[in-house]
C-alpha cells in the first residue's frame, strides 16, 4: 500500500498517526498481521488413509487372486501395497487442500487488518492506495 501524505502533515505525525492506526487495526479486529504471517501451517485430519487403502486393497486383492488363480494370499498381498499407495496419494491431497485453506485464511484474515488501517489513516486525511 502507498500513504500520500495529507495536507501540512510532517513526515513526523505521519508515522504517529500510522502507529495509532495500526494499534487500532489490531484492537478493532484482533488480528495482528505479524503473528497471522509467522503462524505455522498445520495439517491435521484423515489420518490412517494409508491404512484404510491396504485394508481395502487386501480384500479387493484376495477376491480377485481367487477368482484368477485360486490363491487369495497372493491377490491379498498385491492388493494391500496398491492400497497403501492409494492411500497415500488421497493423505497428500487432503494435506495439499488443508494447507492451502490456512493461506488462504491468513491472507484474508491480514487484508481485514490492512482495510482496517486503511480507514483508520482515511479517516486522519490520508490518501491510502
Amino acid at each position: 500500500m502507498r500513504i500520500l501524505i495529507a495536507d501540512d502533515q510532517s513526515a513526523d505525525q505521519k508515522a504517529k498517526d500510522d502507529g495509532s492506526c495500526q494499534a487500532w487495526a489490531k484492537t478493532d479486529t484482533g488480528i495482528d498481521p505479524a503473528a497471522v504471517a509467522a503462524a505455522p501451517t498445520t495439517t491435521t485430519g484423515p489420518q490412517g488413509q494409508r491404512a484404510r487403502g491396504a485394508v481395502r486393497g487386501a480384500a479387493a486383492g484376495a477376491v480377485i487372486g481367487e477368482v484368477a488363480h485360486g490363491d487369495s494370499s497372493q491377490g491379498a498381498k498385491t492388493g494391500a501395497a496398491a492400497g497403501v499407495i492409494a492411500g497415500g496419494a488421497r493423505s497428500r491431497r487432503s494435506q495439499a487442500a488443508q494447507v492451502q485453506q490456512q493461506q488462504t485464511a491468513k491472507a484474508q484474515s491480514i487484508d481485514t487488518y490492512w482495510r482496517a488501517w486503511g480507514a483508520c489513516m482515511s479517516g486522519k486525511g490520508y490518501t491510502v492506495q
